[in-house]
């Protein structure tokens, strides 16, 4: 059993949210969909049936999405990881999680997708190249990354290669 759970607390959005996160990420799943109730109601003013919370899995981590109401909204303090060996990847993952989302979030690798959720999809080469002991290397490619919007891992090779 997982110790810690990510939960998403959505205006209504849950299973929709849930449903195209899955679509995405190859090993995903609904796991469970709870429904609200009668009792409870004068506080939480949802109707009876519906969808109170999803349990999703993505790639093995899990999460629940609340439909919660508006009171609380997401930004950028929070964010999920994609990370990517290939550029492929990298490519797939920024196309489907920006689509429909918040065009002006997008920077060095960071996206908002249609629910305000912030994304960041980086390649593992990256990590690799900030922790050599050569600054030159890192201050490089800490100056290309900075002017892009989604990684290129070849460009930042290349920054790193000092070409």
């Amino acid at each position: 059993m997982q110790k810690i759970t990510s939960n998403l607390w959505f205006d209504n959005q849950a299973e929709e949210a849930a449903g195209y996160y899955v679509s995405i990420f190859k090993d995903s799943k609904i796991v469970k969909i709870l429904r609200y109730g009668k009792e409870g109601f004068e506080i939480h003013k949802r109707p009876e049936g519906s969808v109170m919370t999803v349990e999703f899995e993505i790639e093995g981590q899990k999460f629940v999405g609340l439909n919660g109401g508006p009171l609380f909204k997401f930004n950028e303090a929070i964010s999920f990881i994609v990370n990517c060996t290939t550029q492929e990847e990298i490519d797939y993952y920024w196309d489907k999680l920006r689509e429909g989302g918040d065009e002006k979030a997008q920077q060095c690798g960071w996206l908002k997708d249609k629910y305000g959720v912030s994304w960041q999809i980086v390649p593992f080469a990256l990590t690799e190249m900030e922790s050599d002991t050569d600054t030159s290397k890192t201050e490089r490619v800490m100056k290309a990354m900075l002017q892009m919007k989604k990684l290129d891992i070849a460009a930042l090779k290349k920054a790193y290669d000092g070409k």
